[in-house]
């Protein structure tokens, strides 16, 4: 698996829906039927990629506490409605690497990721953001997951 890197990040706009619990129980179907559905109804044009924006860290946030944004990028004059709310995400500097494999190994994934940040003399400058790249697939029992892990970084 290729090693993390740096990225720049264009500034997009977003839709999202607002998930307060556990990461690992994110209802995604519903999520992604929601935001589609809101693209086409505003007849604006989302993004390919789902993604996930984790507020929280798990590390010192309890479970039901935790705070996630489920999202789609999209173009066009989308306002929000519902569940729907919609922002910016600004220009930035990202460290980012690929994962893939069960969600179980996503801490293995993010330590590599914030020791090489560490190493490289950067610092975390905002939560971390999950683009999936393909839908899930499950292989011999275990759900696969394909994505980019970005952590938002400066220089020290």
């Amino acid at each position: 698996m290729p090693g993390p890197k740096v990225e720049t990040r264009k500034a997009v706009s977003i839709a999202y829906i607002e998930h307060r619990g556990p990461y690992d129980k994110i209802p995604w179907a519903n999520y992604m039927e929601q935001l589609y559905g809101w693209a086409k109804e505003l007849k604006v044009m989302p993004g390919f990629y789902p993604m996930a924006i984790y507020l929280d860290d798990p590390g010192r946030t309890p479970l039901e506490k935790r705070r996630s944004e489920i999202a789609v990028t999209f173009k066009g004059d989308g306002k929000e409605k519902g569940d729907v709310k919609t922002r910016q995400l600004e220009d930035m500097t990202v460290a980012t690497i690929s994962h893939k494999g069960p969600g179980s190994e996503f801490g293995t994934t993010y330590a590599r990721l914030m020791e090489w940040i560490g190493k490289k003399g950067y610092c975390v400058s905002g939560p971390p953001m999950e683009v999936y790249s393909k839908k899930p697939e499950v292989v011999d029992g275990v759900t696969m997951l394909y994505a980019k892990v970005m952590i938002p970084i400066s220089k020290k």
